[in-house]
């Protein structure tokens, strides 16, 4: 029964949970948060402030010193717009790692936006028609468009409610030329992918993270009769709480019942996303939930420990239509890709006692076979390093950026280079990764090799391991020669030798 502890630093707060997954399911264990601010100093000049560094790192320590007491198995700690934004994250990233030991991974806001989509998912609650997903943090909004539990649209925008109220509201109460400056802004953003919401034809619309949290409650408590008391705040609700919100001082803010302290400071900006994004949108209402980002990073912990989760089968299921998007994206032949593929895998499970690969290469291997060609888009000269660039760089939804990395360094050597420690490609892939990676180099280049024609001339493929070589024996289709394919093979014995240490050679059947 593994412990996970998922830490996500925001722009406004730092939030940690902690859950054990028993019989596929995640139970939750402690949960802690604390607001830092540390995206404050950086929507005005760009850098993070060495007083909100500090008090996020203060607050890290005590939730380093809970995942020790607790004895978590795993931690994964994500961070987003701030640490996205500043041009000072690494001196940041460097003093977390020297206070608590952990590596802070930045995530996109594309990736933000799947994450807190599966940990939305994982709720029953979620119904299969299509759903808007709406997440307001301090530097930025996350829509996602859901159905089937499948992600159909997803976009960040710079609409967060600390980086709105630095930029715009600097009097107390807000004034008139202020509010109306921050609403023209909002609603530029909004209109910019009104029509792509507009077009899912959304039936559900679920908010999460505190400012949604916040907002629930003021309308709730507005309403008369206990009986009415729910966590969802309809377009006119939200009308009248924006405009009650923008009149008052933000000493009368934070006496209203479930704004807290320190949530008044920002929520006039935070009011006026929710009331803008309701109305642009011709949306009826929004549902709180609690769930949200450090939700969707148990669940992904989760399922990397155990695919058969139904995180795990989600995710799978992500990152295939993703590949299969980007595969059309940059118009790869898709039938030579898919064959590609075929052979990879094959290769990877029948020489599986010789490259001693983890499990999860098989997907790494499956994925850079769909993807080594994206690079032929930008320009046939030096497609491959365009390809190592596209992998490395897009929003491949389901992978984390060391994961594109060396599924991108798996795709990059497919030319007449092979990969050397020294390349930038190699330098990307964490030390431990770089063995494997270039054995994963080798099967992918014979999977190519084996499908050089482009003709399915090889209908199959035997294996056969012996102690001082690998003879790989060709069956080809009906009246098909396979001339090519054994030439592209025999280029790659002297390689396969410096890999593994073996002799390669190759019969027709």
């Amino acid at each position: 029964m593994p412990t996970f502890a998922a830490v996500d630093i925001g722009s406004n707060s730092v939030r940690l949970k902690i859950a054990r997954l028993q019989a596929g399911r995640l139970r939750a264990l402690h949960e802690d948060r604390e607001v830092t601010r540390l995206g404050e100093g950086v929507f005005g000049s760009g850098f993070l402030t060495p007083e909100s560094m500090a008090e996020t790192v203060k607050v890290l320590r005590r939730f380093h010193r809970a995942t020790q007491q607790i004895v978590t198995d795993s931690v994964r700690v994500v961070a987003t717009s701030a640490l996205r934004d500043a041009r000072n994250s690494q001196a940041f990233l460097e003093w977390v790692r020297s206070a608590t030991g952990w590596r802070v991974e930045i995530v996109s806001g594309v990736e933000e936006a799947r994450l807190i989509h599966l940990g939305l998912v994982s709720s029953p609650r979620v119904d299969r028609s299509p759903t808007l997903m709406m997440d307001l943090g301090g530097g930025s909004c996350e829509l996602t468009v859901t159905q089937g539990g499948h992600i159909r649209d997803a976009v960040s925008l710079p609409l967060g409610a600390v980086r709105l109220t630095n930029e715009f509201l600097r009097h107390d109460p807000t004034r008139k030329g202020e509010l109306k400056r921050l609403r023209g802004f909002v609603t530029r953003e909004v209109n910019r992918i009104a029509s792509r919401i507009a077009s899912a034809k959304v039936k559900n619309v679920i908010a999460t993270s505190g400012t949604a949290a916040a907002l629930a409650a003021v309308a709730s408590h507005q309403r008369r009769g206990a009986g009415r008391q729910r966590p969802v705040v309809t377009r006119a609700e939200m009308t009248r709480i924006a405009k009650r919100l923008a009149r008052l001082p933000v000493a009368e803010r934070r006496k209203i019942e479930g704004i807290g302290l320190r949530r008044a400071e920002i929520i006039v900006a935070g009011a006026t996303v929710y009331h803008e994004l309701l109305d642009r949108l011709h949306l009826k209402s929004f549902r709180y939930s609690p769930l949200g980002l450090r939700d969707g990073i148990l669940a992904q912990m989760a399922a990397d420990y155990d695919h058969s989760t139904r995180s795990g089968r989600q995710i799978e299921s992500e990152r295939w239509e993703s590949i299969l998007k980007a595969v059309d994206h940059y118009h790869v032949d898709r039938k030579h890709a898919l064959d590609v593929r075929d052979s990879a895998i094959l290769l990877f499970s029948g020489l599986r006692s010789l490259h001693r690969l983890p499990p999860e290469y098989s997907e790494w291997l499956a994925a850079a076979a769909m993807l080594y060609e994206v690079g032929d888009y930008v320009n046939r000269n030096g497609h491959h390093r365009h390809t190592h660039y596209i992998i490395s760089n897009s929003e491949i939804l389901g992978y984390t950026p060391q994961q594109r990395r060396l599924i991108a360094a798996i795709a990059r050597y497919l030319g007449k280079s092979r990969p050397t420690m020294e390349d930038g490609p190699m330098k990307g892939v964490e030390p431990g990764d770089r063995d494997n990676v270039q054995k994963a180099i080798l099967l992918l280049r014979l999977a190519r090799a084996l499908n050089l024609g482009r003709s399915r001339a090889v209908e199959k493929v035997r294996i056969g391991l012996r102690s001082a070589d690998v003879k790989l024996t060709l069956i080809p289709r009906r009246r098909m020669g396979v001339d090519l394919e054994l030439w592209a093979i025999e280029k790659e014995r002297d390689y396969f030798r410096e890999v593994f240490g073996r002799e390669l050679s190759t019969a027709v059947s």
